[in-house]
């Protein structure tokens, strides 16, 4: 009798004596399981639903089947597990864990997913300016980004004596006619030119802008709006900026130095500020050619540009030789000697800025912040912050929940594949979601301390 074959079952190779066939037919099955403990973080910080107060909803609520916080937690949510794209919800809006941590298991309407599809999604993700026919559902921009910072402060539960808050901006490449597409030729390509702001792991903005612009452009209003509300409940905090050659700008270290704010920026280099250390170069080049390795020292002194500053200010400079060649680089500060030396402020400090890269990276290469699908920068921006959020989530649960495990550096797409896509069968019955999660996950310590110390936050 020939065998019966169907399109929906795989065959493979066999194994002692037995076939070994596959299918999509398990039910109520799960590979997300492990995102439980993302909803017991957004229980302890209580990110989505703040998240979701910044949305207006002007539809008709009695027509309404899934709601502006239910779209907002199965979005970042989603980010966070991996499924960038709204296609992805086609599926997933029958996901059991999914409508678990979005609060919604069963649809009002008949013939109905419990959770929302790619249409539905794109109304809210879709952002026009102003509520229209189509799309009801608008944000506040202000209350956004506000809410990046309240997260941090009250991430602490005392005002600790000093923050470094750096600054970087990155490239987010476009691939169509979208609006304020220009090319950027440092990047050599279109892109959007967004600016960053941290305090160390903490994400305090995410701001889409043209690429036809400076690096420092709108810098000083993001740092001011960030600090007023940050002094507003630490008024003794010390802050120092940190960041690279394209924020040392005067129009945001004379805000600074006006409003008791310290900086440590990169400063490019030119002829004069060469010539001004040519004696220490000359030193580290003899060391270099009589040693065979890198030397290097360091001059502190006060330098002005000839025009574009509107005082003089400290330079500390590295004058290094290397094997390939004189390497000297600069830094601007308005650390008075007396409080760091110049080494110090170059490699314990200016050079530490570095770490930022890594935060942007998990931004981009985890978290898929740089998405530029849709036609218009409103889009854009309301998808970076969706993107941001889900940041924001994971790092939460790599603080609260991982601190003391071999996953308290880990990047977020690391701690995605080993503790948050464990497989899993789901039973609901009327009194309680049974999820099974498979027996053989190797990291069922971690998640176990996980779970308790979230539990523990929670209270």
């Amino acid at each position: 009798m020939p065998t019966q074959c169907s399109r929906d079952l795989f065959g493979y190779e066999g194994v002692e004596g037995r076939r070994v066939v596959a299918a999509f037919d398990g039910g109520k099955v799960t590979s997300d399981a492990g995102a439980l403990l993302l909803g017991a973080t957004d229980r302890t910080i209580s990110l989505v639903r703040r998240f979701a107060a910044c949305f207006v909803d002007g539809r008709a609520q009695a027509q309404v089947e899934h709601s502006v916080a239910t779209m907002v937690a199965q979005r970042v949510f989603g980010i966070a597990l991996g499924y960038e794209d709204l296609i992805d919800h086609d599926q997933l809006r029958h996901d059991p864990v999914l409508a678990t941590l979005a609060g919604k298991l069963r649809a009002r309407r008949k013939g109905c997913a419990p959770l929302a599809g790619k249409s539905t999604l794109n109304r809210l993700e879709h952002a026009p300016s102003g509520p229209s026919r189509y799309h009801k559902i608008d944000h506040d921009p202000a209350a956004i980004e506000d809410l990046f910072v309240a997260l941090f402060l009250d991430s602490h539960t005392t005002a600790p004596r000093q923050i470094i808050l750096d600054l970087d901006a990155t490239d987010d490449p476009l691939h169509g006619h979208q609006e304020g597409r220009f090319f950027h030729g440092y990047y050599d390509c279109y892109c959007y030119l967004p600016l960053y702001v941290f305090c160390g792991k903490h994400l305090l903005a995410a701001k889409l802008r043209r690429s036809n612009i400076d690096a420092s452009a709108g810098a000083k209003d993001e740092v001011e709006r960030i600090v007023g509300q940050i002094r507003a409940r630490w008024p003794r905090v010390e802050i120092l900026l940190r960041a690279d050659s394209g924020f040392a700008r005067e129009e945001l270290m004379a805000w600074c130095e006006a409003h008791g704010v310290d900086y440590v920026f990169g400063l490019a280099r030119n002829e004069r500020l060469v010539s001004a250390i040519a004696a220490g170069l000359a030193v580290a080049k003899a060391e270099n050619l009589a040693q065979g390795g890198p030397a290097r020292r360091f001059a502190d002194f006060f330098w002005r540009t000839l025009d574009s500053w509107s005082r003089s200010r400290r330079v500390v400079a590295k004058a290094e030789h290397l094997a390939k060649g004189s390497n000297p680089r600069f830094v601007v500060t308005s650390l008075p000697a007396a409080a760091i030396d110049a080494r110090s402020l170059y490699e314990a400090v200016y050079c530490a800025r570095g770490e930022v890269e890594n935060r942007i990276k998990e931004q981009q290469l985890d978290l898929f912040a740089d998405r530029t699908s849709a036609a218009t920068m409103r889009a854009h921006q309301l998808r970076l912050w969706f993107a941001s959020f889900a940041y924001v989530l994971l790092d939460a649960l790599r603080r609260i929940g991982l601190r003391h495990t071999q996953f308290a550096t880990a990047t977020c797409g690391t701690i995605r594949l080993k503790l948050l896509k464990i497989g899993a069968q789901v039973r609901t019955s009327v009194r309680r979601i049974k999820v099974a999660m498979a027996s053989a996950c190797p990291y069922q310590t971690e998640y176990h301390l996980a779970y308790l110390y979230l539990k523990r936050a929670a209270f």
